[in-house]
Order: C-alpha cells, then structure tokens, then sequence
C-alpha cells in the first residue's frame, strides 16, 4: 500500500540508546514509536531462534561463545547489555534494572512482545548466513511464524538476508511472505538482480542511495519495486528516502525519525 512517507523500523531495537537486540532495546523502539522492528536471527546448538547478529558474543559480552555452537541455557545466563553503559555500576542513584531486560533474547520471546502489544507492529527478520546450520535456519524461521499464524500474505513480518539462496528457501516454504534482498553497493544489486523475483522487495544500503540515487530511483519508478534501506540515522538521510518514494528506513535511532517524520 502507498505511503506519503516511510516506515520506521527499529534496528536491532532503539540500539542507539539500548543495547542491541535486548528486550530492552526493543521496548524502547517501542515506547519511541517505531512501527516496525528489526532483528537478526541465529540458530543455537540446540535449535533455539536467538537474536544475535554476530556469529560470536564477544563483541556484546565478555564471552566468546560461538551461537551455533553453545545451547540456549548457557547464552541466556550471559550479560549482553553492560557493554552499552560500561559506568552505571559506578552510579549509585541509577535505578536498578531488570535483568532479563538485558540477556540474549529468542525469537519467540519477540514474536510474543510483537503480538501482544496495542497497536500493529510489523517485523523485518534477517537470516545470517554463511552458518553451520545452512538451510535448517529458515525453516525453523517459518515453523515458528507458523505458530503464531504469520506465514500469509497479511502476515505483519518479512524476512530479509543478504543470501538470495537463503530467500528461495523461505519463498518456498511460506510462498506468501515478503522476503528483501539485502545489498551493499550498486555491484552487488547488478549481480543479483537475474536471481531474484519481481516482487522481492530490494534492500539497499544507505551509502548505495547516497551514492547511485538514479539506480534507487529506477527501481521505485521504472520498475516499481518496493525498497526498504538501511541503516538510516540522518535527518538529511531519511529526507532522501522520503524524496526516492522509499517505503520503509531501518534506522538505530527510531524515535528521532518518528518525531522528525511526524512533523513534516
């Protein structure tokens, strides 16, 4: 459907103020606003949905545990949330937080805060890959959305991944769903484009519509596909969106682009 202006998608949560991929992170998107969110999704050892985007936790922890390789007990007992308020144990009038606030969180976990809050809320979910797990991935993915009844066409979720494989997959277990090729540069867009369908939604990089705008503007108005760019933190950025008819910004700062977009 037509919108006068794009959708904003909460990267990896309100991740500029929060946490990455935390459930606090997600609230925060949440409380600012945002009216999609953003997650990547790994499979653990024994074959939880995890959201994480690195294929290790040492950049968000102090472990470095490898996702695929370690059970879901053992990364749900990690701190993944200090490394963003390095001082706050140094504070002693900053209020106590909840824990669980701050652990890895499942996909299912998501899911769940997604279908019980007040207002719609879509989610754009990333497979990452290369992985050990390879195509198993997926196909947990959809089992899961299954549950919840949103593998359809109206179902409030589309997956995206910067393997066009890993989207065949979904397309051919949930034919229905939205899936985004994601790309980094005009090279990669070129490279896949003979592999992917014309209602794939595209997903260019934000330094791709900084630099090749004509490429961006051709695939809204010549050929009408729909474009979902990421990661857009600029005022000037996300007026550039807006000006190309881009239909969604996935931005870590969700709520200063619904304050910005709200008053234009």
């Amino acid at each position: 459907m037509p919108r006068s202006r794009p959708q904003v998608v909460a990267h990896r949560g309100a991740s500029d103020v929060k946490a990455e991929h935390t459930l606090a992170a997600y609230v925060a998107a949440l409380d600012d606003g945002a009216e999609a969110l953003e997650c990547d999704v790994r499979l653990t050892a024994d074959g939880h949905l995890v959201c994480v985007h690195d294929r290790d936790l040492r950049r968000v922890s102090s472990d470095a545990s490898v996702v695929s390789a370690t059970e879901l007990a053992a990364l749900e007992a990690l701190d993944v949330a200090s490394w963003k308020t390095p001082w706050a144990d140094l504070d002693d009038e900053a209020p106590m937080g909840d824990p669980e606030l701050g652990r890895v969180l499942t996909l299912r976990r998501l899911l769940e805060t997604v279908a019980d809050y007040d207002r719609p809320v879509s989610l754009a979910i990333e497979t990452k890959h290369p992985t050990r797990y390879a195509g198993l991935v997926e196909q947990r993915l959809v089992e899961l959305l299954d549950d919840f009844g949103w593998t359809g066409a109206d179902a409030p979720v589309r997956v995206m991944s910067f393997s066009w494989l890993a989207l065949r997959r979904v397309r051919r277990l949930a034919p229905d769903l939205d899936v985004v090729m994601l790309v980094e540069n005009r090279q990669q867009w070129y490279r896949v484009k003979p592999f992917i369908d014309g209602d794939w939604i595209a997903g260019p990089g934000m330094d791709m519509v900084r630099e090749h705008p004509d490429v961006v503007r051709r695939m809204v108005e010549v050929h009408g596909r729909r474009v979902h760019v990421w990661v857009v933190n600029e005022i000037a950025d996300v007026e550039r969106c807006t000006r190309l008819g881009i239909e969604a910004v996935i931005t870590d700062r969700p709520g200063t682009v619904v304050t910005h977009l709200s008053k234009s």
